[in-house]
């Protein structure tokens, strides 16, 4: 996982709760990185895990509330570091489905190591988005918070109803507009 990734958990970390939680994490996680993370960086995921659950500890906050929290606030440093794929899309609906053909191709090209989650799409149904979302690791809620994060962004109303398909590694999203027929 991208360096990038846990310098934005810890940045997080800092701003909602304290820098000294955020470094009580790193001490009691026993990182094999020793909590040291550049952005361009590549460590185990494993890491992260433990950070989060570190903090749920801490805090009593769900280890998957944390992730979808993280998500939409990874969403903002996202849209800060890269903000013309943004600028290209006019809507939730369109921006998301380029995730994969264009935003993933575009991370890969800065990131040639990057080990990205997929995801399918389906449109077929007027004002709802099917994203099926498939990884090698267990981060649907992380997934599940950047789209919210990006609902925010464009300030859409849009219902989010989510079925796991395996152990947090495989989810699909049904996006609704409020409004529909649905």
């Amino acid at each position: 996982m991208k360096g990038m990734v846990f310098t934005a958990f810890l940045e997080m970390v800092e701003s909602k709760f304290s820098l000294k939680i955020a470094d009580d994490i790193i001490e009691a996680s026993a990182l094999p990185s020793g909590g040291s993370y550049t952005t361009v960086g590549t460590y185990d995921h494993n890491e992260i895990i433990k950070l989060v659950i570190e903090l749920s500890g801490r805090t009593n906050i769900p280890v998957a509330d944390l992730v979808r929290t993280f998500g939409e606030y990874l969403f903002s440093q996202l849209l800060d570091m890269h903000p013309y794929f943004m600028e290209q899309n006019s809507s939730v609906f369109e921006f998301l489905q380029k995730v994969d053909s264009y935003i993933h191709v575009e991370v890969r090209k800065l990131y040639p190591d990057a080990e990205l989650p997929a995801f399918q799409y389906d449109a077929s149904i007027p004002g709802t988005l099917v994203m099926t979302y498939q990884s090698s690791r267990p981060f649907a809620d992380l997934a599940e918070g950047l789209i919210i994060g990006c609902i925010a962004h464009y300030g859409e109303k849009i219902n989010i109803q989510r079925e796991n398909l395996s152990d947090g590694s495989s989810a699909r999203f049904v996006l609704t507009q409020a409004g529909s027929d649905l």
